[in-house]
């Protein structure tokens, strides 16, 4: 008897151990059981949809044309709070776009650093804005712009790297420095990266369980934003958000907990092993860094761009992670990008 009771249990464990590490399908925008296509978007070479969103001046009229990526939990409907005079005079186009997965935006069960340069570029092609465009990255939407600066340095025009990403495991990151900053994140960040890090197929069941706390930002802790993230959230929340309610609509999987993995995941280059793309001074790259981040650590992006002296690193003392989120602070963003 106790053989067949033993064999039961194993198959029913390893079945509910199945079930809870296996990700949910996502909900496929315009599919019989997924929400309806609200936004315009793009047809990729592999089948996939892109949406995208368009502001400032229209194309034809812009000389100058940025492509915006979001970072965790956003989406295209992010508001960048440029001057409108701004926009006017110097004749700004924006393009702003669901990364896979986010909003209206088809998932890609094959994304990686690289695929996020080439979304980019096809886009860009797709909409026709010119064979060299800027490029903005916010936070975890600056990994992609690393990949546009090793994958397609030749379309770029300038690239701006605001609060953004950095990977703990990076090779060119000496030991010390990377310890001390991955010391500094909540024990349940920490766990959150090191799962998504070494144990990706476990991480939709990390993300899910109920044992052990989760990701700070996605449990609404506070506690990791500074005084000055406080304020622009307080003041962000008196206004209403729009598309607010579409990021996640796919599913958490296919948005955030891949967005995650991704970034954590092996890369297939360091970012010291970057060449500088305008040899010639005809365009430039930007690390922007908020000193009160509680996010992300400016000792690390400090410490790139000392290593790669072809970066304009600033550092603003009184900003947190939101940094462009203040209209000053965005202003001073598009005007250091385009040498205005």
């Amino acid at each position: 008897m106790i053989a067949p009771i033993a064999v039961a249990l194993t198959v029913g464990l390893l079945g509910w151990a199945y079930q809870a590490i296996k990700p949910p399908p996502p909900k496929i925008c315009g599919s019989p059981d997924g929400p309806p296509v609200t936004s315009p978007r793009v047809k990729l070479s592999d089948g996939r949809h892109l949406a995208y969103r368009e502001a400032g001046v229209p194309k034809e009229e812009a000389q100058y044309k940025i492509v915006v990526v979001h970072g965790f939990d956003s989406s295209k409907d992010l508001n960048l709070p440029a001057p409108q005079e701004l926009i006017e005079e110097f004749k700004i186009y924006f393009l702003f776009f669901d990364r896979a997965g986010y909003g209206d935006s088809d998932p890609n069960p094959s994304r990686s650093v690289k695929s996020e340069a080439y979304d980019v570029q096809e886009l860009a092609d797709k909409l026709q804005i010119g064979s060299k465009f800027y490029v903005i990255g916010m936070s975890m939407g600056a990994y992609p712009i690393y990949s546009c600066l090793k994958y397609i340095p030749n379309r770029l025009a300038g690239a701006s790297l605001v609060v953004p990403f950095v990977h703990y495991w990076w090779p060119c990151l000496p030991a010390n420095l990377s310890n001390e900053a991955f010391g500094r994140l909540l024990p349940q960040d920490q766990w959150a990266f090191r799962v998504a890090r070494y144990t990706p197929w476990l991480f939709n069941w990390w993300m899910t369980q109920k044992w052990f706390p989760s990701l700070s930002l996605m449990a609404g802790n506070m506690a990791i934003f500074s005084p000055s993230d406080l304020q622009i959230f307080k003041k962000l929340s008196e206004a209403p958000s729009v598309g607010q309610e579409k990021i996640r609509q796919q599913g958490v999987y296919e948005s955030l907990y891949r967005d995650i993995m991704v970034g954590y995941g092996k890369w297939e280059f360091d970012p010291l092993d970057l060449v500088n793309p305008f040899p010639e001074n005809e365009g430039s790259v930007h690390i922007w860094q908020g000193y009160e981040d509680r996010i992300i650590p400016y000792q690390i992006n400090r410490y790139l761009s000392e290593k790669l002296p072809w970066i304009h690193y600033h550092e603003v003392p009184d900003a947190g992670h939101f940094l462009i989120l203040e209209s000053k602070n965005c202003e001073a963003v598009l005007r250091a990008l385009l040498h205005k």
